[in-house]
């Protein structure tokens, strides 16, 4: 006879997952507001300790992407949110099939540093060609501590 495992414990080792559709129109802010909403949800729903720091550079990192792509794709663009191993993976298609570059230093430059801070930030970083477009993902860790704690270092 099977064992019959509660529906809590079957959730544990699954990622949790969001995914927005964004057609070019939508303001950038609502795409910060929904990746803040769902990393509160991670926290508050299935009890994970996030961060200020990861919450704020998650809503950073989105605003970054979903902003160079409304800017240099022409189309819709997706953004996927999956949270697993104690980080988040941030991941947003586009339709430009150029991939971006970070722009050489220059101190005089204004703009066009978006892409410089989500590799700042994130503890990885990756552009790849799909079929149609391009996908750039990101990882950023949940907690400051390298031991977990979701405040930082306990001295």
């Amino acid at each position: 006879m099977a064992a019959v495992v509660p529906q809590d414990e079957l959730l544990v080792d699954r990622p949790i997952v969001s995914a927005m559709a964004l057609d070019g129109s939508e303001p950038i802010a609502g795409a910060r507001h929904a990746a803040r909403g769902f990393m509160t949800a991670v926290q508050a729903e299935h009890g994970i300790p996030v961060s200020d720091r990861a919450m704020s550079m998650v809503e950073l990192v989105v605003s970054e992407l979903v902003t160079n792509a409304y800017k240099y794709a022409p189309g819709p663009c997706l953004v996927d949110l999956e949270v697993r191993d104690g980080a988040v993976e941030i991941s947003v298609w586009d339709t430009a099939a150029q991939l971006p570059a970070a722009s050489p230093a220059d101190a005089g430059r204004i703009g066009q540093h978006g892409l410089e801070i989500a590799m700042a930030v994130c503890r990885s970083f990756e552009v790849r060609r799909e079929p149609v477009g391009k996908r750039v993902k990101v990882t950023i860790g949940l907690a400051d501590d390298p031991g977990g704690h979701p405040a930082g270092r306990l001295l």
